[in-house]
């Protein structure tokens, strides 16, 4: 007997989402593959952006527009970052992440909406109530993430920091903007979506603590 359209398609995307990162964990581990690895970052991105679309309830107007929105946010911060060293420091962006506009990888825009997507779609599944309090501990969430990837990002040439390290500042600029965006997506006032977004967001998580050992 087959399950609902929604929980197959939920099923898919989260097959895919599991696979990929064993994968991707297997090739950043092994030195001789990591050079073709690192060549395929912005097109694991796209893939878990056509994932994540894929497994939304509804493909209409307004996910097109958050998508657009968030796409837009993360990328002037980051042109705001890179070009007058504010909000989240001093840094610019190495190879991995791809062809760059303006010195800023497009990819960019694509990561800032899934990691909000993601962490918006967690928090539905948190239980909180509380609008306010699921946009915060959201940026917490992601804050986290990001002191998991820093390290990771300068060995493997997604950014640089002029400091060599990310400094305080970053932190702080990830929590508002993340804020900003979380609030955005509540905003939106999305239907409860499948764990899609939820797995992927765990993902990263194990994905980049697990590259910690590399």
């Amino acid at each position: 007997m087959e399950g609902p359209p929604g929980l197959k398609k939920a099923t898919i995307a989260i097959t895919i989402i599991i696979l990929f990162h064993i994968v991707g964990l297997v090739g950043f581990f092994i030195p001789a593959i990591q050079p073709l690895f690192l060549k395929i970052v912005p097109f694991h991105l796209l893939l878990m952006f056509a994932v994540v679309v894929y497994s939304h309830q509804v493909f209409n107007k307004k996910l097109v527009a958050f998508i657009a929105i968030t796409f837009v946010l993360g990328f002037a911060a980051e042109w705001v970052g890179v070009h007058l060293h504010l909000i989240f420091g001093n840094y610019f962006y190495g190879k991995t992440l791809g062809l760059k506009l303006f010195d800023i990888p497009l990819m960019i825009g694509v990561n800032w909406f899934l990691l909000i997507y993601c962490t918006g779609v967690f928090m539905q599944y948190s239980g909180i109530k509380n609008l306010n309090l699921r946009v915060i501990l959201g940026a917490v969430v992601l804050v986290l993430l990001d002191v998991l990837i820093e390290p990771i990002a300068i060995r493997f040439d997604y950014w640089h920091w002029a400091g060599l390290t990310a400094p305080g500042q970053n932190y702080l600029g990830w929590f508002i903007l993340s804020g900003l965006m979380l609030g955005i997506f509540e905003a939106f006032k999305f239907s409860r979506q499948s764990s899609v977004g939820a797995v992927l967001l765990i993902a990263q998580y194990v994905f980049f603590a697990l590259l910690h050992l590399v």
